[in-house]
This record gives C-alpha cells, structure tokens and sequence, in this order.
C-alpha cells in the first residue's frame, strides 16, 4: 500500500497547548513597557517553587543554561569527572564540557531508559565529582538508590529534570530538594513551556544567590532593583558571568502554564494508559512501564520493537509519515555523535545502544483527541499486518 506524504502531518508528534490567557498575558507585558527579566520572572519563580517544593527557583533563558549554572555552583570545574547517561539529549553531556570537565558514560536500566544504580560505582574514579542523572520522558530516576551512593562517595547530584514538570517520587514532586539542583526545560516539546526557558530548583542559599548573579553577567544588582530603587545604585561584576535570563514575556505565559499543569498530567496520562491498552494486544512493542512510587508524566510516549517485530523501526516510522502521522526516534545516545565518540563506549554501553537503536516516540499532546490516537494505532497495526504478509 502506497499513501501520498502531506505537506504536514495530519497529527504532530507534539504540539505546545497555549490558548487566550497566554495572549492576553504577553499583551499586557507589551504594554506594560518592562519586556526583559522583571517582576512576572520573581512571581514565576515563587509559584514554581511553591508547586514543587523547594525553597529557590531560579528562572533562565534554557535547561542547558540552568545545567550550566548548577555545574558552576556544584563547583565542578576542569579535570573533573560527572557521571551521566548517554541516553539523553547531547545538552546533558555538553553543560559538562562547557565548566571544563568530562562526561563519563552510564548505562542505564533497559525497564525505565534512566541511570542503572547498579553500574555507577564501577565508573567512580579519584577525579569523579558528580552524578548528573536524567529523568528520561518524564520517568524519575532511582533517586533513593543514587542518592545513597552519592553519600557514601561523597558527590554531589544534580537532577537533568528537562522532561519532568509534575513527575512524581514517592509522592514528592520532582524539584523538591532530593539532590543539590533540579534543571528543568520549558521548550515547546515539553508540558509547560514558555516557548523557550529553563528553571533551577535548590535549597542551597548561597548557591541561590549566586546563580541568581551569574545569570545576568554576575551583575551584584539586578535591573529590576535599580529601576526600582529610590536612590542611585551602582552595580558591580565580581566574576565572569552569563546573559541566562528568561523575560517577563515567556514568564507571563509560564505563569499561566504553570496554572494549567495539572489539567495537562491528567490528559496526559489517560491517553498513555489508552496507548498501553490498545498497543500491548499486538505483542511485538515492548510499552513504557511506571514502577511502584513512580509518578510518570509521559512528556513522550515512547515504545520499543522487539527483536521478533514485523517491521524495522524506520520502516515504521516511515509508513507513519507517509499517513500523516509524525514520530521521532527514541532517545538518541550522545556517545554516538561526533564530540562523543571515542572506543572506550563501543561496547560498554549494550542497553543505550539497544534503546536507541529500537524505540520511536508517538504522538502526544494535551489537544490530541481519541479519534486521532485511534488512527495512530489502528496505522500501527496495518504496518505490521503488511510487513507479515
């Protein structure tokens, strides 16, 4: 069977939800002639501490800019070593290449696609300073087990928490201070975005204050405080710093995401259960699985082909395409890609190469009807129907 390739797929494999009250916010930022970080960028923050937890949230212009920022004040620096996975997005591994240091690879639980507590000490050198662990699609990491073994060899953590707005451990939102900081992203692929934008959360006061300063060139006094301010101030640059800051435009919109998240996580989730159920009467896809204390928020649906299936992955993806439906691989393994490569991976990493090599992403998101879901299954099945016969 041949169908025609649309212009556009008929159903994305995302689409950002932003409605009336997003506009209306931006308008009034507009208008209100304060455009850069301000007053809407201090509420955002306090909101989004308060909902997860922690006692500082400090907003950025991206995830990649608040790994960096939470690698400078974990003071990791050059010659040092962080443990990470390789399955993740290449922003994991090249935060710890921006503060000089470099990224050991991990491999992960093939169950869950996150850091396989098991392998982590067999990685541990004199020069390891820290574990970066990734909250893959929005599943949380074994936090309990790591953060044990990160005690016990005294690193620090920092949580890559880019896909994991409203996720869930053992009842506490990711954010809430299990590790030293949380690095969360707000890109339109995500639930809550602000088109572009990132947030640390920590406990640590002095790292608060800090990351607050590199942020804006290290500047000891912020715009909105001298603007605010009823005498002169005259700030001053105690270190080299960074342009890392979100706008009271994009905090606007997070402000009003932030108020539609839980309705997001509802939606979310009961059309991964309606994939689940659906998808796990074909037999040949291994589904995403949320174990015991572990709160999903399915920021993707991703599956896995067995070895048995029908059809390849890409001829999957491919006759998807080719019915309007849009997918992306699964996660990609950054020691796959050219700054990365290097022989001492090629065998070390079976269940990264595995995952990656087998998993495709469907579509998901908050406007997603049934009728298109039952079309991206009913497309699936056809699929490997065709490739059997």
């Amino acid at each position: 069977m041949s169908v025609g390739t649309p212009a556009r797929p008929a159903i994305p494999v995302a689409r950002p939800f932003v409605g009336t009250e997003e506009e209306t916010a931006v308008l009034q930022v507009l208008r209100s002639g304060w455009l850069s970080q301000g007053q809407h960028v201090a509420e955002f923050e306090g909101r989004f501490a308060e909902y997860v937890g922690a006692k500082h949230a400090i907003a950025l212009s991206s995830c990649t800019a608040a790994l960096h920022l939470a690698l400078l004040a974990a003071g990791i620096s050059k010659g040092d070593e962080v443990l990470c996975p390789s399955l993740s997005f290449i922003a994991t591994a090249n935060a710890i290449r921006y503060v000089g240091a470099k990224p050991i690879f991990v491999d992960i639980d093939p169950a869950t696609y996150n850091l396989d507590p098991n392998r982590i000490e067999d990685a541990i050198t004199t020069r390891t300073r820290a574990i970066l662990l990734v909250h893959q699609i929005g599943l949380p990491a074994a936090l309990t087990e790591i953060l044990e073994i990160a005690h016990r060899q005294n690193l620090m953590v920092i949580e890559d928490a880019a896909c994991a707005s409203g996720s869930t451990y053992h009842g506490r939102r990711i954010g809430w201070p299990h590790a030293q900081f949380a690095c969360f992203s707000f890109h339109p692929r995500k639930i809550l975005t602000t088109g572009e934008g990132g947030m640390i959360t920590t406990g640590d006061d002095q790292a608060s204050t800090r990351i607050r300063r590199l942020r804006q060139h290290a500047m000891t006094t912020s715009d909105l405080a001298r603007h605010s301010a009823q005498r002169v101030m005259l700030e001053s640059y105690e270190e080299v710093g960074y342009n890392y800051r979100m706008t009271d435009l994009q905090a606007a919109v997070g402000l009003i995401q932030l108020r539609r998240l839980d309705d997001f996580l509802a939606r979310r989730r009961f059309l991964a259960q309606r994939y689940s159920s659906a998808l796990a009467k074909l037999g040949w896809l291994v589904l995403p699985q949320e174990p015991d204390g572990l709160g999903h928020n399915y920021q993707s649906y991703m599956l896995r082909l067995t070895p048995d299936a029908p059809i390849a992955r890409d001829v999957l993806m491919q006759g998807l395409l080719d019915r309007g439906i849009s997918t992306r691989r699964g996660i990609m393994a950054i020691h796959r890609e050219p700054p990365y490569r290097d022989s001492r991976w090629d065998r070390a990493l079976p269940h990264t190469d595995a995952v990656t090599n087998d998993s495709v992403i469907l579509p998901l998101f908050h406007q997603m009807t049934e009728q298109e879901q039952d079309q991206v299954v009913q497309a699936i099945k056809e699929l490997g129907a065709i490739s059997r016969t």
